[in-house]
């Protein structure tokens, strides 16, 4: 199999469509089309010479390891890599057309002219860093797939190069890529014993040298508003419109929303909204990263909807709230060594690691509550789940530079 770099794999993985969707839980993968990537990796994986791939055929999951090259009797734990294929349902990824920025000269990049699609500076920060370097984009038409088939290729490419190099000692790498991780189902089969590692790392981060060890502690709300239809004509004093009182509801959240928080600042989120007249549901998110405030925003649900009760009606109001993830500092911070390991790892390449908060989930969070702890790497992508998504070529190869620094750390 002929070598190819980071951005060839990436280029390549970006263009097959793998977007998961909402829907059956227990449905897994949640889009046939995520296959394609599955059944290329899995081929890829088998030419490379990686020895023990499987194909999850039922859930869509590739496993691989590369046995340990380490001769002396040293113990060296097996560490593993993961990155999920689909990609975001926000945006269309199919017929993706990516395009190469080289040298690029740190200015705003119109993207779609004819429909005045632009990526702004202002509005993505990050890419003041690239300056000067290669940028991947996309056509303003489909999102890129950076988030997270930059993490994809830069596993394939650590693995390449590994077993290209076989005077690098390293213990056993193991090597996973999951579907429908957008959709919260990506590690719901996964099979943490047949994987093999005793500590593991998502590469499924943002810009070089972000690295996360902390996320939200995340449920969702079910508010439903039962209301009662009557003829408009003769609907005074009778009629109780649901959806203008789950705007009431609304309104007595407090004026903590993503748009308006930050860092370790949690939020209310209304996801979705349905209904009529008759009966309105509202979805809400709730996030923190601490425990106890995370409690009483559960609790501020309830408090609400027990006082719109007593103005509206018992029963007028219903809240069902339940618990998705937690925040998986609570088990990486009893062995912080997996942290420092990637701070060395990323000094070693020359690259300051940026320690911050996931304001959302991360498959990491699940495995390291299941037994499996496993931080968060950065990709060198940004601007994910939109058409303004980019990839930085140079910063890609400092990742694999990372992961193979990683490698070593542990030998």
């Amino acid at each position: 199999m002929a070598y190819t770099t980071v951005a060839e794999k990436f280029l390549r993985y970006v263009q097959i469509d793998t977007q998961s969707i909402e829907g059956d839980p227990n449905k897994v993968p949640s889009t046939e089309k995520q296959r394609v990537l599955a059944e290329l990796l899995y081929q890829e994986l088998i030419d490379l010479g990686v020895e023990d791939v499987r194909y999850d055929k039922e859930h869509c999951y590739v496993y691989a390891s590369i046995p340990s090259n380490m001769i002396e009797k040293k113990r060296v734990p097996a560490i593993g890599f993961i990155a999920h294929m689909d990609t975001s349902s926000a945006v269309s990824g199919e017929n993706v057309k990516p395009r190469i920025i080289e040298d690029y000269d740190g200015e705003d990049i119109v993207l779609d002219k004819e429909n005045n699609i632009v990526t702004y500076v202002s509005e993505f920060p990050m890419l003041r860093q690239c300056k000067g370097k290669s940028l991947i984009v996309t056509d303003g038409r489909t999102l890129l797939g950076g988030d997270d088939k930059a993490g994809v290729a830069e596993i394939m490419t650590m693995a390449e190069y590994l077993l290209r190099h076989p005077e690098i000692k390293h213990g056993k790498v193991c090597i996973g890529f999951t579907p429908d991780e957008e959709v919260g189902n990506g590690v719901k089969y996964f099979d943490i014993k047949g994987f093999g590692a005793e500590y593991a790392y998502t590469v499924d981060g943002g810009g070089l040298g972000d690295l996360n060890y902390e996320c939200f502690y995340a449920a969702t709300a079910i508010v439903t508003v039962s209301g009662k239809s009557v003829h408009p004509g003769c609907a005074k004093d009778i009629m109780k419109n649901a959806i203008k009182l789950a705007y009431k509801f609304m309104e007595a959240l407090p004026n903590e929303s993503p748009e308006n928080t930050q860092g370790y600042e949690g939020f209310y989120h209304i996801d979705s909204m349905c209904g009529g007249v008759e009966k309105t549901t509202c979805e809400y998110l709730i996030r923190d990263h601490d425990k106890e405030q995370f409690e009483q925003r559960k609790a501020v649900f309830l408090k609400i909807a027990q006082k719109l009760n007593d103005q509206y009606g018992v029963g007028t109001f219903q809240v069902e709230v339940t618990d998705s993830y937690c925040n998986m500092r609570e088990m990486i911070e009893k062995e912080m060594h997996i942290v420092d390991n990637v701070v060395e790892a990323m000094e070693c390449a020359k690259v300051t690691p940026q320690i911050t908060p996931i304001r959302g989930g991360t498959d990491g969070a699940r495995l390291s509550f299941e037994g499996l702890l496993c931080p968060n790497i950065c990709t060198g992508s940004g601007g994910h789940h939109g058409r303004n998504e980019f990839a930085c070529i140079e910063d890609m190869e400092k990742v694999v530079e990372i992961l193979l620094n990683l490698v070593k750390i542990y030998a």
